[in-house]
Protein backbone atom coordinates (compact mmCIF):
# COMPACT_ATOMS: atom_id res chain seq x y z
CA UNK A 1 0.00 0.00 0.00
CA UNK A 2 1.37 3.80 -0.85
CA UNK A 3 -0.64 6.18 1.19
CA UNK A 4 1.15 9.15 1.18
CA UNK A 5 1.29 9.04 -2.20
CA UNK A 6 0.31 12.69 -3.92
CA UNK A 7 -2.54 13.23 -6.18
CA UNK A 8 -0.17 14.81 -8.92
CA UNK A 9 2.48 11.88 -8.57
CA UNK A 10 -0.29 9.23 -8.54
CA UNK A 11 -1.71 11.06 -12.20
CA UNK A 12 2.08 10.93 -13.34
CA UNK A 13 2.71 7.21 -12.55
CA UNK A 14 -0.65 6.26 -14.06
CA UNK A 15 -0.02 8.34 -17.18
CA UNK A 16 3.31 6.68 -17.52
CA UNK A 17 1.87 3.30 -16.96
CA UNK A 18 -0.62 3.83 -19.33
CA UNK A 19 2.00 5.02 -22.09
CA UNK A 20 3.85 2.11 -21.10
CA UNK A 21 1.36 0.01 -21.43
CA UNK A 22 0.34 1.12 -25.43
CA UNK A 23 4.08 0.84 -26.46
CA UNK A 24 4.25 -3.00 -25.15
CA UNK A 25 0.83 -3.31 -27.14
CA UNK A 26 2.96 -1.62 -30.69
CA UNK A 27 5.53 -3.83 -29.66
CA UNK A 28 4.05 -7.10 -29.81
CA UNK A 29 1.82 -6.34 -33.01
CA UNK A 30 5.65 -5.78 -34.90
CA UNK A 31 6.60 -8.74 -33.16
CA UNK A 32 3.65 -10.60 -34.74
CA UNK A 33 4.45 -8.97 -38.38
CA UNK A 34 7.64 -10.74 -37.87
CA UNK A 35 6.54 -13.98 -36.50
CA UNK A 36 8.81 -13.25 -33.29
CA UNK A 37 6.30 -15.39 -30.82
CA UNK A 38 8.57 -14.97 -28.19
CA UNK A 39 8.77 -11.39 -28.53
CA UNK A 40 4.87 -11.29 -28.77
CA UNK A 41 4.00 -12.91 -26.00
CA UNK A 42 6.57 -10.97 -23.64
CA UNK A 43 5.28 -7.46 -25.32
CA UNK A 44 1.43 -8.63 -24.58
CA UNK A 45 1.95 -9.86 -21.08
CA UNK A 46 3.83 -6.38 -20.24
CA UNK A 47 0.68 -4.45 -22.14
CA UNK A 48 -1.45 -5.77 -19.66
CA UNK A 49 1.00 -5.92 -16.32
CA UNK A 50 1.48 -1.89 -16.94
CA UNK A 51 -2.11 -1.89 -17.29
CA UNK A 52 -2.42 -3.27 -13.89
CA UNK A 53 -0.03 -0.99 -12.77
CA UNK A 54 -1.95 1.78 -13.47
CA UNK A 55 -4.84 0.19 -11.47
CA UNK A 56 -2.59 -0.41 -8.52
CA UNK A 57 -1.63 3.45 -8.52
CA UNK A 58 -4.78 4.60 -8.43
CA UNK A 59 -6.16 2.62 -5.91
CA UNK A 60 -2.30 2.91 -3.63
CA UNK A 61 -1.00 -0.52 -4.23
CA UNK A 62 2.15 -1.36 -5.26
CA UNK A 63 3.93 -4.42 -5.77
CA UNK A 64 7.17 -5.23 -7.86
CA UNK A 65 6.14 -8.82 -7.60
CA UNK A 66 4.05 -10.00 -10.64
CA UNK A 67 2.03 -12.92 -8.83
CA UNK A 68 1.24 -10.47 -5.84
CA UNK A 69 0.41 -7.86 -7.95
CA UNK A 70 -1.88 -10.44 -9.96
CA UNK A 71 -3.80 -11.40 -6.93
CA UNK A 72 -4.56 -8.00 -6.02
CA UNK A 73 -6.32 -7.49 -9.42
CA UNK A 74 -7.97 -10.86 -8.63
CA UNK A 75 -9.14 -9.96 -5.33
CA UNK A 76 -10.17 -6.21 -5.47
CA UNK A 77 -11.35 -6.56 -9.08
CA UNK A 78 -13.14 -9.43 -9.52
CA UNK A 79 -14.02 -10.99 -6.23
CA UNK A 80 -14.29 -8.35 -4.19
CA UNK A 81 -15.91 -4.90 -6.16
CA UNK A 82 -16.37 -7.14 -8.90
CA UNK A 83 -15.72 -4.38 -11.33
CA UNK A 84 -14.40 -6.38 -14.29
CA UNK A 85 -15.63 -9.69 -15.84
CA UNK A 86 -13.58 -13.32 -15.12
CA UNK A 87 -12.79 -13.07 -18.92
CA UNK A 88 -10.15 -10.60 -17.43
CA UNK A 89 -8.48 -12.25 -15.26
CA UNK A 90 -8.22 -15.54 -17.68
CA UNK A 91 -6.68 -12.79 -20.06
CA UNK A 92 -4.30 -12.02 -17.49
CA UNK A 93 -3.63 -14.96 -16.84
CA UNK A 94 -3.14 -16.40 -19.48
CA UNK A 95 -0.52 -14.00 -20.77
CA UNK A 96 1.06 -14.39 -17.56
CA UNK A 97 1.97 -18.44 -18.55
CA UNK A 98 2.79 -17.55 -22.32
CA UNK A 99 5.13 -15.18 -20.64
CA UNK A 100 6.44 -17.35 -18.59
CA UNK A 101 6.90 -20.04 -21.30
CA UNK A 102 8.48 -17.76 -24.31
CA UNK A 103 10.53 -15.80 -21.68
CA UNK A 104 12.00 -19.18 -19.50
CA UNK A 105 11.30 -23.11 -21.65
CA UNK A 106 14.59 -22.89 -23.54
CA UNK A 107 14.62 -26.80 -24.38
CA UNK A 108 12.54 -26.18 -26.87
CA UNK A 109 11.15 -23.37 -29.04
CA UNK A 110 7.61 -21.71 -28.51
CA UNK A 111 4.74 -23.27 -29.62
CA UNK A 112 2.46 -20.32 -29.69
CA UNK A 113 1.14 -19.85 -33.47
CA UNK A 114 0.30 -16.99 -35.30
CA UNK A 115 -3.80 -17.41 -34.99
CA UNK A 116 -3.33 -17.87 -31.26
CA UNK A 117 -0.38 -14.90 -30.83
CA UNK A 118 -3.31 -12.91 -32.42
CA UNK A 119 -5.82 -13.08 -30.15
CA UNK A 120 -3.61 -12.49 -27.41
CA UNK A 121 -2.73 -9.12 -29.11
CA UNK A 122 -6.89 -8.68 -29.11
CA UNK A 123 -7.34 -9.64 -25.54
CA UNK A 124 -4.54 -7.43 -24.61
CA UNK A 125 -6.68 -4.59 -26.59
CA UNK A 126 -9.52 -5.18 -24.65
CA UNK A 127 -8.14 -5.32 -21.23
CA UNK A 128 -6.34 -1.76 -21.34
CA UNK A 129 -9.05 -0.84 -23.17
CA UNK A 130 -11.11 -1.75 -20.22
CA UNK A 131 -8.91 -0.51 -17.44
CA UNK A 132 -8.61 3.00 -19.09
CA UNK A 133 -12.67 3.19 -19.07
CA UNK A 134 -12.46 2.59 -15.62
CA UNK A 135 -9.63 5.05 -14.95
CA UNK A 136 -11.49 7.43 -17.15
CA UNK A 137 -7.90 7.78 -18.48
CA UNK A 138 -8.18 10.10 -21.47
CA UNK A 139 -5.77 9.18 -24.68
Amino acid sequence: MVSSMDEESKKILIKNSIEKSFSALNSAKKALEYSDSEVCANRVYYAIFYAVLALGYFENFVSSKHKQLMGWFNKMFIYDKNIFPHKMLEIYRNSFSNRQESDYNISEPSSMELVELKKSIEDAEYFINSVIQYLKYEK
